[in-house]
C-alpha cells in the first residue's frame, strides 16, 4: 500500500486508511518494514557513559515537570524520558514515523486522525501505554497548569476520544495537514505520573514517562544522570534502532561560559556545542586539543535559518511607529561585527524562513498577491514591493559617503518623519521625551555584541541602555512583557503553522508567558496565519507562508541577526564514536546523544 498520501489535497477525496507514518505533502522515505535510519549504526554498541554539560542558561534546576510554566526542569528531560505516537527523522523533513503508534489513519476529511498503540508499549513502571494515557496526557498539556504555547499550538484540536483500549483518536475543529504530526508529537506519560494532584503540584516527582531513559543519581546544582533503561521497551523497534546506546548520560551544570570551557579542556565532560565564534576561534585549543583527545568539528547541516533577532516589544510606545523601528535597524553595522568580532563564521539573517521554500524572494508572485490585496492598508506598504533584505554597509549607494553614513542619513530621516528631531543637541519627540531604551539581557557578556549598535545608536541621538540580570529575573520579564528590546534565537522550520500564531497571533499578544514577545497584534497577521494552516494545497501553502515572512519582516518588529551554517562542537575522540553518515537536519549535541556510542565501553553489550 502506499505508504502516504501525496498530497493534503488527497485527504478530501480519498477514503481513510491506515500507514506506519505520516508526511506533510508527500511520500516518505522510509518504507513500511524499514530496519533502520539510514544514519545510525544499527550494531552500535550498548555501554559507557557520556557526560555532557547542562546547554540550559539556568544555573540549577528546581522540578521534574518540564510541562509546568514555573521553575526550570533539567536538561535533555523531555528528550530522554517522553516517547511520543510518531517520531521525526533526522534525514527528511515534515514525517514521522510510528513510535507509541503502530499505525495512523487519517479521515478523508482530514478531521481527525486515528492512531493505534503497540502492544508492547510499556511506561517506566511496567504498565502498558494505553489509549487514557494519550487522551489524559493531552488533556493534561491544555490545562491551566502549563504554557500557553500548548493552548495555541492545539487550538485546532477539538478533543480526545479513547475508541477502545489501544486506540485513540484526535477531533480537528478544521483540517490541517500539520495536525496529525503536531499531535504525534506530543509527550506521552502515565496517568499515575503525580497520583491524581493538580499538575501543578507535580514538582519532584520523577515522570513516569517511556522513553529509553530514567532518571539516576542527582546532586542538586550540580549534576544530573539519566540512566538507560535496560528493558526499554523500544529498544529494538527500526525507529530506535541504532539509538540510546549509553548507559548513562551525565549532565553538568555550570554557572559560566568560562567555568564550563574550563572544564571541557581539563577533561569533566565530553563534548561541548559552541555558540560563541569568539571562544571556537581562540580560546578552544590546549594539551588535550595538542594531543588528539579533544577535536574540534564543524558539521554542515540543511537545517532553517531560524531568525535570531533583536526583538522590538511594541507595546512600549516609542516603539510603536514602524519608522522608528526602521530606523533602529539601520543603525546595526553587521557587516563590521562579522569581520571584528565574528570571525567571518556567521550570514545574516535575511527573514523568517531562510534556507526553506518558505522564504519570500523577489517580487510577490500572482498567488502571493491574491493573498495580500484583500489587506492593503492593514499591512505595510513596503510588503507589495521586493522581498526584506536588511540593510548593508559594505556596498554603498554612494561610495563617497560610505554604507554606514548612508544607512544612518536614511534613519534620521524616518525618525524625523515620525516626529524625533534633535532639540538641544538631544533627539526628543514633540512632547519634549528624550529617546532613550533598555536593552534586556541575561548574560553580563552580552554588552560585547550591542556595544557596537549602541554607539551607532547614539550618533542619532537615541540612548540604548544595556540591562544585564540574572536569569531567573529575565525570563520573569520576557514572560510579563516587561522590556523594550532583547535578543531571541527563534528556531526555523520548513514546515511552519500553528505554532506562528503564539509568535504573532493577536490573542497572544495579550497572554503573558506566549511566544508574542513583539506584541504583534495584527488582524491581517492573523489572517494569513490561518491561511497558512488551513491550506489544502502546497501551492497554497507556500503563498501564504511567503506571504507571512514578507509582512513580519516589512514591520521592522525583529531586527535578523545571525545563523551559522555549521554546528560546531568539541569532542573526546578517545571516549566517543559515532556513525559515518552526518544526517541534513540534526541539532547540536542532541545527534551525539541519540546515535553517538562509547569507545570500547565497559560492560559492552
Amino acid at each position: 500500500m502506499h505508504a502516504l498520501l501525496v498530497a493534503f489535497g488527497l485527504l478530501f477525496s480519498a477514503p481513510a486508511w491506515s500507514a506506519h507514518g505520516y508526511a506533510l505533502w508527500g511520500d516518505m522515505k522510509y518504507p513500511p518494514g524499514f530496519n533502520h535510519f539510514d544514519y545510525v549504526n544499527p550494531d552500535a554498541p550498548k555501554g559507557g557513559e557520556l557526560r555532557l554539560v547542562s546547554n540550559l542558561r539556568l544555573s540549577t534546576f528546581d522540578k521534574y515537570n518540564p510541562f509546568t510554566i514555573r521553575g526550570g526542569a533539567p536538561a535533555y528531560l523531555s528528550q530522554l524520558m517522553f516517547d511520543t505516537l510518531l517520531t521525526g527523522s533526522l534525514d527528511e523533513e515534515g514525517a514521522g514515523y510510528g513510535l507509541l503508534a503502530e499505525d495512523v489513519t487519517v479521515a478523508p476529511d482530514g478531521l481527525s486522525a486515528t492512531f493505534r498503540l503497540r502492544r508492547e508499549a510499556r511506561f517506566h513502571n511496567g504498565d502498558a501505554v494505553l489509549a487514557a494515557d494519550v487522551k489524559h496526557s493531552y488533556d493534561t498539556l491544555v490545562g491551566p497548569h502549563t504554557s500557553p504555547a500548548y493552548k495555541t499550538m492545539l487550538i485546532d484540536v477539538d478533543g480526545v476520544d479513547v475508541v477502545d483500549e489501544r486506540t485513540v483518536r484526535y477531533r480537528f475543529k478544521r483540517a490541517n495537514r500539520e495536525l496529525p504530526l503536531t499531535v504525534g508529537g506530543l509527550p506521552v506519560f502515565s496517568r499515575q505520573w503525580g497520583e491524581g494532584k493538580p499538575f501543578n503540584e507535580v514538582v519532584m516527582e520523577p515522570p513516569i514517562g517511556s522513553g529509553p531513559y530514567k532518571i539516576g543519581p542527582v546532586k542538586f546544582g550540580k549534576d544530573i544522570t539519566y540512566v538507560r533503561d535496560p528493558d526499554y521497551w523500544a529498544r529494538e523497534l527500526n525507529v530506535r534502532r541504532g539509538t540510546a546506546n549509553f548507559d548513562r548520560i551525565l549532565v553538568k551544570i555550570y554557572r559560566d561560559n568560562t567555568a564550563r570551557l574550563e572544564a571541557l579542556k581539563a577533561g569533566e565532560f565530553d563534548l561541548m556545542a559552541f555558540y560563541s565564534a569568539g571562544d571556537w576561534a581562540r580560546r578552544v585549543n590546549g594539551k588535550r586539543f595538542d594531543s588528539g583527545e579533544l577535536v574540534k568539528g564543524e558539521f554542515q547541516h540543511k537545517l532553517p535559518t531560524g531568525f535570531q533577532s533583536y526583538v522590538l516589544n511594541t507595546r512600549r510606545p516609542l516603539l510603536q511607529d514602524v519608522r522608528v523601528r526602521e530606523a533602529l535597524g539601520l543603525a546595526v553595522d553587521y557587516e563590521w561585527m562579522n569581520r571584528q568580532m565574528f570571525y567571518n563564521s556567521y550570514t545574516r539573517v535575511s527573514g523568517l524562513f531562510g534556507n526553506t521554500s518558505c522564504a519570500a524572494s523577489g517580487l510577490p508572485s500572482a498567488e502571493e498577491l491574491a493573498l495580500m490585496d484583500p489587506l492593503r492598508g492593514q499591512i505595510s506598504a513596503a510588503a507589495f514591493g521586493i522581498a526584506y533584505t536588511p540593510p548593508r554597509t559594505d556596498q554603498p549607494k554612494d561610495p563617497a559617503v560610505g554604507g554606514l553614513r548612508e544607512n544612518l542619513r536614511r534613519a534620521q530621516q524616518l525618525l524625523a518623519e515620525a516626529g524625533w528631531t534633535v532639540q538641544s543637541g538631544t533627539l526628543r519627540n514633540a512632547q519634549g521625551q528624550a529617546f532613550v531604551l533598555e536593552y534586556l539581557d541575561s548574560n553580563e557578556g552580552g554588552a560585547r555584541v550591542v556595544t557596537p549598535w549602541m554607539r551607532n545608536l547614539e550618533k542619532l541621538g537615541i540612548t540604548l541602555r544595556f540591562r544585564p540580570v540574572d536569569f531567573a529575573l529575565y525570563q520573569q520579564r520576557l514572560q510579563k512583557f516587561d522590556f523594550d528590546i532583547t535578543t531571541i534565537a527563534y528556531a526555523g522550520t520548513a514546515n511552519p503553522g500553528q505554532e506562528y500564531a503564539d509568535l504573532f497571533g493577536s490573542q497572544a499578544a495579550d497572554t503573558e508567558d506566549s511566544g508574542n514577545l513583539a506584541g504583534v497584534k495584527s488582524a491581517a497577521v492573523d489572517s494569513i496565519i490561518s491561511l497558512m494552516v488551513s491550506a489544502k494545497t502546497e501551492a497554497q501553502y507556500r503563498a501564504a507562508c511567503r506571504t507571512l515572512d514578507r509582512v513580519i519582516s516589512h514591520s521592522h518588529v525583529l531586527l535578523p541577526q545571525w545563523f551559522a551554517g555549521t554546528h560546531r562542537m568539541a569532542y573526546n575522540t578517545w571516549r566517543l564514536e559515532r556513525p559515518k553518515v552526518t544526517p541534513p537536519y540534526f541539532r547540536g549535541e542532541t545527534w551525539a546523544i541519540d546515535t553517538w556510542w562509547a569507545r570500547n565501553p565497559p560492560g559492552t553489550r
